[in-house]
């Protein structure tokens, strides 16, 4: 493989990256305080909401229900009004986005409900407010489940970006695409595939890793 080749590798590299970075972080910050509220704003629950609860979950659920090729091509003149242009890194940020937020509310909203209801009944019973329990008892027991969660976002979001660079995205889907298949180069599309592999087995390995610091129930290894 040619000295350009491997740079060229190196800067799709470096895209893919930016783009599940970016993408992942502001959808964890929309989607973090979304998921959480769709756990306690149901019925009987610390905030009950009903019907908007049932208003935004129709929401998410509608935006997760269309394949993301078809919603990248759906929203090109939003991604034309956010980005400037529907092509390249930044375009590519917008619609990865969107398919991020309600993936990883639903992902929440799961961990969040997952949390044993004696220890909300126990909190309330000491005078905690909907914030305190939220905040003190909700997030810390769901946090390993919900670091599994965004492990679980942002693999999904390294094959969605790949999957952008067959509509003007850039990336190592864009390039396996011209590269590899257009112009007949195998080498190049093992490349991309094996680093796609190791990108998804790093983020999974520190996922993990994430998930098994922050679970209080999980025992210490204590040095005698």
């Amino acid at each position: 493989m040619s000295a350009n080749l491997i740079h060229l590798l190196i800067d799709a590299t470096l895209q893919t990256l930016y783009m599940v970075a970016i993408s992942g972080l502001i959808g964890a910050l929309f989607g973090l305080p979304l998921g959480i509220y769709l756990a306690i704003s149901q019925r009987g629950e610390l905030l009950a909401a009903p019907l908007v609860n049932r208003v935004l979950g129709l929401v998410v659920n509608a935006t997760r229900s269309v394949p993301f090729i078809i919603l990248v091509v759906a929203i090109i003149p939003f991604t034309r009004m956010i980005a400037g242009t529907s092509i390249g890194t930044s375009a590519a940020v917008v619609p990865l986005t969107i398919a991020a937020i309600p993936f990883i509310a639903r992902l929440v909203e799961n961990a969040i409900r997952e949390v044993d209801a004696g220890l909300i009944e126990a909190a309330r019973a000491m005078g905690a407010t909907p914030l305190q329990i939220i905040t003190k008892v909700l997030v810390p027991e769901a946090l390993p489940a919900i670091s599994l969660g965004m492990t679980l976002a942002l693999v999904s979001l390294i094959g969605y970006s790949a999957m952008v660079g067959a509509v003007g995205g850039e990336g190592l889907g864009d390039l396996g695409i011209r590269y590899g298949y257009q112009r007949f180069m195998p080498e190049v599309m093992l490349a991309v595939v094996i680093i796609l592999i190791v990108l998804v087995q790093l983020v999974q390995s520190l996922g993990e890793w994430i998930a098994r610091r922050v679970d209080r129930r999980a025992p210490r290894n204590r040095g005698h």
